[in-house]
């Protein structure tokens, strides 16, 4: 007889470095790749069932909008205690990837890395949950090292691990199965450049619609099409890429290595090595590179960005305002740019720059270093994004993707774009 899957609750423990990458979202839903955190437990839980994810355990100020977001229960420890016969999992969302060896963890045991002593995971009783978030620490019998699991520390290193991520995503979605992405036929007037024997090839959804005039490359990697994803005439997609769901790439768009795009966005222009979380716009010319879009972005004409110092050398992030710059260990770096984001046609980013939630962008000079929340920039002087404003535009951008933000979600913006006027 099988075992029964093993229950998870993920853990949200806030780090306000993360920012804006989790501002309006459980870290668990961070796209890192092709898919998130929480997306990939799902898949797993549907190929293997050998889990299954039961809730999250967060702070309770964030509780109903991780709910809404994820459809999960949240804090509920009593009902998970019932559940499971007081005996969970509890996984960090901080990880990208669920190890196996969590799966087989003993009970009173805690999975983590010896180098920098961060949890993996570690199978409890939901009744320690609550003082985990309050002192990030209870008792354990047994301690199990692991290595070579990525965890999320800092916003930027989504782009340290895109590559390794995205791979695994791809092969993810590729395998053999009930769930797999198959790979596309050959269309007329498609030119596609595949190796399949070697597993580089285009697979697309049933749904998803291909154009006459595109041009799919996948000497470096796979092309995936998800659900009702469109690739407009002339488009030239280089894998490994992911396009998701109901995501449009534009006439005459070239999408290089890397990149990632979440559902509901419509891109153009230059793009590499980029990942979008979803419901975003880059729909004209202008390069985007290594760099990772919130939702609700909206990119004017021409904005463009850059991924490299004319030194050749590290990138120095700043990923607050109020925190002085720092090593990425990264060579190219473009621009982590936060949820409901706009710039202005033509806006120029500088490599490594944070532009955080809610920001509007107009100036003719570059933006660079850390974009503060909710920052109204033109020539004129920066000032902050009134917050009765800022939420009618949400309200209208949303609109025109059918999407009505809830009161949770209000709420958090409300408070997001309030506390940046007290800054």
């Amino acid at each position: 007889m099988a075992d029964a899957p093993r229950p998870i609750v993920l853990l949200e423990t806030p780090l306000d470095s993360l920012a804006p990458l989790d501002d309006l979202r459980p870290l668990c839903c961070v796209r890192t790749g092709a898919l998130s955190l929480l997306e990939r437990l799902r898949f797993r839980e549907q190929t293997r069932g050998d889990i299954r994810v039961i809730g999250i355990a967060c702070d309770a100020a964030k509780a109903d909008l991780y709910s809404e977001v994820t459809g999960l229960p949240v804090n509920q420890f009593e009902r998970w205690a019932q559940e499971t016969g007081d005996d969970v999992l509890s996984v960090s969302s901080a990880a990208l990837f669920l190890a196996d060896e969590a799966v087989t963890l003993a009970p009173r045991s805690v999975l983590y890395d010896p180098e920098s002593s961060l949890i993996h995971a570690h199978r409890t009783t939901p009744h320690d949950l609550p003082e985990w978030l309050r002192a990030g620490t209870i008792e354990f019998e047994r301690q199990v090292p692991i290595t070579g699991q990525p965890f999320l520390r800092a916003c930027w290193q989504v782009k340290s691990f895109r590559d390794r991520a995205l791979a695994h995503d791809l092969a993810m979605l590729t395998k053999d199965g009930p769930f797999a992405i198959p790979r596309m036929v050959q269309l007329p007037g498609v030119t596609s450049i595949t190796d399949c024997a070697a597993g580089r090839c285009v697979h697309a959804h049933a749904t998803a619609k291909v154009s006459p005039g595109t041009i799919f490359d996948c000497d470096l990697g796979p092309i995936v099409l998800d659900r009702h994803a469109a690739v407009r005439p002339g488009a030239i997609l280089i894998g490994p890429c992911y396009v998701g769901p109901n995501s449009t790439v534009l006439e005459r768009a070239t999408i290089r290595p890397g990149t990632a795009i979440g559902p509901w966005c419509k891109v153009n222009g230059e793009v590499g090595g980029t990942i979008f979380q979803g419901y975003s716009n880059k729909a004209h010319d202008g390069y985007l590179g290594d760099s990772w879009l919130g939702e609700w972005v909206n990119l004017g004409a021409g904005t463009t960005n850059s991924n490299l110092l004319n030194t050749y050398g590290e990138v120095p992030i700043k990923s607050t305002p109020d925190r002085g710059y720092v090593r990425s260990g990264e060579t190219f770096l473009g621009a982590i740019i936060g949820d409901h984001v706009k710039t202005a046609i033509c806006t120029r980013i500088m490599t490594g720059t944070v532009i955080h939630a809610g920001s509007m962008i107009a100036t003719t000079a570059p933006a660079s270093g850390c974009v503060a929340p909710f920052t109204w920039a033109t020539d004129a002087g920066s000032k902050s994004y009134r917050p009765d404003k800022f939420l009618e535009v949400a309200h209208a951008a949303m609109a025109r993707r059918s999407v009505t933000p809830s009161a949770a979600y209000l709420s958090a913006l409300r408070a997001m774009a309030e506390k940046s006027q007290k800054a």
